[in-house]
């Protein structure tokens, strides 16, 4: 079996990008009999999900999990939704920078995480992690990318795939010349991500406990 998790390359000058560097320090781990596959996706809309594809079809994963930085946050948050629009505050890598316009034309407004989000904070607040469930994955490539990805679940059936999005914090050395900014460690995320993953093939059905928020 294999698990399939991206991290995106740098953007909006920064030289790093968190998830990256947290997903490629998992490439080659195995996890519940699964071998665990990181591939750097572009920051770019459109190129993203290509790549996204390519690596699907080529690895046929049992799971796969975009992962990406989320600026201003302090918690691990896996994502409950992905909706049907690209509106970038900053252009992508590219110089792209889409306003309003569909992740896919015709698709439906939004897709629902198959990942077990609750179970995955309920395990990483166990374990010491600040985590919560995010109910919004923003409008970038992000955002694109988790919804490509729900999408190509949703009309290219695979029977054992799951597949959803993490949003991690900037990690210190990113924070330091960023007054204010929350971070995390990057050796705390990569714990997280093991923790998600393991939840992720091992949690069926979710738990049923709140996880919403009032705005």
């Amino acid at each position: 079996m294999n698990i399939l998790l991206t991290g995106f390359e740098p953007f909006d000058k920064e030289a790093i990008n968190p998830s990256w560097e947290a997903v490629r320090a998992l490439d080659g781990w195995r996890c519940e009999g699964a071998l665990v596959h990181a591939r750097r996706i572009s920051c770019v809309f459109g190129a993203a999900l290509r790549e996204l594809d390519a690596a699907i079809d080529e690895l046929q994963p049992v799971l796969a999990i975009g992962v990406g930085q989320a600026g201003g946050r302090s918690e691990i948050t896996p994502e409950r939704v992905a909706i049907n629009v690209d509106d970038g505050r900053i252009c992508d890598n590219a110089g792209c920078q889409p306003i309003d316009q569909p992740v896919v034309a015709g698709a439906p407004a939004a897709y629902f995480s198959t990942l077990p989000i609750k179970a995955m904070v309920r395990a990483l607040r166990a374990a010491g992690i600040p985590a919560s469930v995010s109910n919004s994955a923003g409008t970038f490539v992000c955002n694109h990318l988790f919804f490509g990805l729900m999408h190509r679940i949703a009309t290219r059936p695979a029977p054992a795939l799951r597949g959803g999005f993490i949003h991690i914090p900037c990690l210190p050395e990113q924070a330091a010349s960023l007054p204010g900014m929350p971070s995390m460690s990057l050796d705390t995320v990569v714990d997280a991500l093991r923790i998600a993953v393991a939840t992720a093939l091992t949690v069926h059905d979710d738990v049923r406990e709140t996880g919403g928020q009032i705005s």
